[in-house]
C-alpha cells in the first residue's frame, strides 16, 4: 500500500451536453495512528506513501525529537494504519494534554496546539544562502514538471526541498503540512544539511505553514501562491525569505529580499 496513493473510479460525466461513463482518477486519503513509547500520540490524514519519513518529520516538527539518534525503532503496520515508534526518552509534559489528536489533512493541526507548542520549537533561520531569479523560477518549473498526480487528480498538495542547484527531492500529500513533514524525514533519515536549503510548495503560504518551514530550518520558501498577512509577519520575525506568485518567470518577493541576488529593485 505504500506507493497506492491513486484510485481508479467509475463516474457519470457531462459533457458538451451529455452525460456518460467513464472512469476517473481519485487521490486515497489514509487515516494513521502514530503510537510513541506505546500511547496514542496522533493520527494523521495523509496519502499512504513514504509513511516513514512522514511520521518522522511529523514527530521532529512538533519538537517530539530533535534528531534521528532519539529514535529507537519505526514499524509501520500499514494494512492496520498505526505506526509504531519507540524513542530513546520519555516524551516531555507539553505533549500530554495534545495524545489522541486528530491531525485533518486540510490545516495539519488545531490552533490552539499550533500556538501552545510552536513558539518553542520554531527557530530564526541562521542560513546564508543567496539565490539568483533564474534559479528561483527554475526551482518552481522542475515541483510543477514533477506533480504528475496532481495533474491527473486534482487533489494532492506538492512540496520539494532544494539546493537550487543539482539536489532536488520531490514529495506529495493529500496534507500541505504531510508534504512538508516527509520532506523534512527524508532529510532526517539521511542526515542531510537543511539550513542551505530552500523549500517549494504548491499552496499558498499560510502561517501554519511559515511556521513548519521555520521548524524545518529552511530560510527560503518558494510557492506559486499568495502569502497571508500573518505569515509575512511571521517571515520578517523569523528572517525567512518568503516569496509568491512564481508564475510566468515572474515573482514577489514578501520578506528578506537580500536573499535574491540581481540588479537593484526599482520602483514602478
Amino acid at each position: 500500500m505504500n506507493e497506492d496513493i491513486l484510485t481508479n473510479q467509475s463516474i457519470v460525466r457531462y459533457e458538451q451536453g451529455k452525460l456518460f461513463h467513464t472512469t476517473d482518477h481519485y487521490v486515497t486519503e489514509f487515516p494513521l495512528t502514530i503510537m510513541v513509547n506505546g500511547e496514542e500520540f496522533a493520527t494523521v490524514i495523509c496519502s499512504p506513501n513514504n509513511l516513514e519519513e512522514l511520521v518522522l518529520g511529523f514527530l521532529a516538527s512538533e519538537g517530539a525529537i530533535l534528531k534521528s539518534a532519539d529514535l529507537k525503532s519505526i514499524q509501520i503496520d500499514d494494512s492496520k494504519g498505526f505506526a509504531h515508534v519507540e524513542l530513546t526518552h520519555t516524551l516531555d509534559d507539553r505533549f500530554t494534554y495534545s495524545t489522541k489528536r486528530m491531525i485533518a489533512s486540510c490545516c495539519g493541526k488545531s490552533r490552539e496546539f499550533y500556538f501552545h507548542n510552536d513558539a518553542a520549537i520554531a527557530k530564526t533561520s541562521m542560513s546564508k544562502v543567496t539565490l539568483s531569479p533564474l534559479q528561483v523560477v527554475n526551482m518552481m518549473t522542475r515541483l510543477q514538471s514533477a506533480s504528475t498526480i496532481f495533474k491527473q487528480t486534482g487533489g494532492l498538495h506538492n512540496a520539494a526541498i532544494s539546493d537550487g542547484d543539482t539536489f532536488f527531492e520531490h514529495r506529495q500529500d493529500i496534507g500541505r503540512h504531510n508534504a512538508l513533514d516527509k520532506l523534512y524525514g527524508f532529510c532526517i533519515q539521511r542526515h542531510i544539511p537543511i539550513r542551505d536549503k530552500v523549500l517549494i510548495f504548491s499552496g499558498r503560504i499560510s502561517s501554519e505553514i511559515l511556521i513548519k518551514a521555520a521548524k524545518i530550518g529552511v530560510g527560503i520558501i518558494l510557492s506559486k501562491s499568495a502569502p497571508t498577512t500573518l505569515a509575512i509577519t511571521l517571515a520578517e520575525d523569523l528572517n525567512i525569505t518568503a516569496i509568491g506568485f512564481i508564475r510566468d518567470g515572474n515573482f514577489n518577493i514578501y520578506s528578506h529580499a537580500e536573499r535574491i541576488k540581481s540588479v537593484e529593485a526599482t520602483e514602478d
